[in-house]
């Protein structure tokens, strides 16, 4: 009777807790989610390994980023030099072979960025999601073994945004997404991103590896691997100037 009344317990125990956990709102999942992933000031090295049609190309980059202010440089020999500079809402890009430097705005921001499947207006979106979309808790799934809250968002009226909907499945444990669907206000499907691999950095955890593919192309997806990362680091004063694309 004693052993039975220790499992009873014990399940009453795990039962709350389960609910305690499950009771978590969209807001809250999403909060967290901001928590890890987004970043205030950050130093990254990454590669970016583009696949199409079977062929492969490898592009390396560092970049720097403080709130709505980002600077990226292109370190693999056939791009060597090429920069991008993210001012709030404004994008220029600096070809070295030309020496000019070119505003990319308007339908130039859903171009894809040097090829791959990301466009340059994924760039653009520095705000916290909770920021940018409406989240609703739409159920329960599993992604690579790994339980996941299940979350439907809408873009904010009057938001600059990508993508007017996304589906993402977040890591019920450690508050990271694990993938993302991404669609037009049509309905249709546009991109589907999937993380591949997570680290605990400086005590949060992160996506360093991920695949975007993009289902308006055939045969093609980008590798996403972030190398390094530097939280809060020191930058130099005049970083993001159009100055400093030269």
């Amino acid at each position: 009777m004693k052993k039975y009344l220790l499992v009873v317990i014990g399940l009453a125990v795990s039962m709350a807790s389960g609910l305690s956990v499950f009771a978590l709102t969209a807001e809250e999942i999403i909060a967290k989610v901001d928590a890890n992933q987004y970043i205030t000031s950050a130093r990254a090295e990454a590669e970016m390994v583009i696949t199409n049609a079977g062929r492969k190309i490898t592009k390396t980059m560092v970049s720097i980023t403080d709130g709505e202010n980002g600077l990226t440089e292109f370190t693999n020999p056939r791009d060597r030099g090429t920069k991008f500079l993210k001012r709030g809402d404004e994008l220029w890009m600096f070809f070295p072979e030309a020496e000019d430097i070119v505003k990319i705005s308007g339908h130039m921001l859903s171009q894809a960025m040097m090829g791959s499947d990301f466009s340059y207006q994924d760039l653009m979106e520095s705000d916290k999601l909770t920021e940018l979309y409406t989240f609703t808790l739409i159920g329960e799934d599993e992604v690579n073994g790994r339980p996941c809250y299940v979350l439907e968002g809408i873009a904010v009226e009057g938001k600059e945004v990508s993508y007017y909907r996304r589906k993402i499945w977040i890591d019920q444990e450690r508050f990271v997404g694990l993938k993302e669907e991404l669609y037009a206000q049509s309905g249709r499907l546009l991109k589907v991103l999937t993380v591949t691999r997570v680290e605990e950095i400086a005590g949060r955890w992160f996506p360093v590896a991920s695949v975007m593919e993009n289902k308006l192309r055939k045969n093609t997806q980008t590798e996403f691997l972030i190398t390094a990362l530097e939280f809060d680091p020191e930058i130099p004063p005049g970083t993001f100037t159009l100055e400093r694309l030269r």
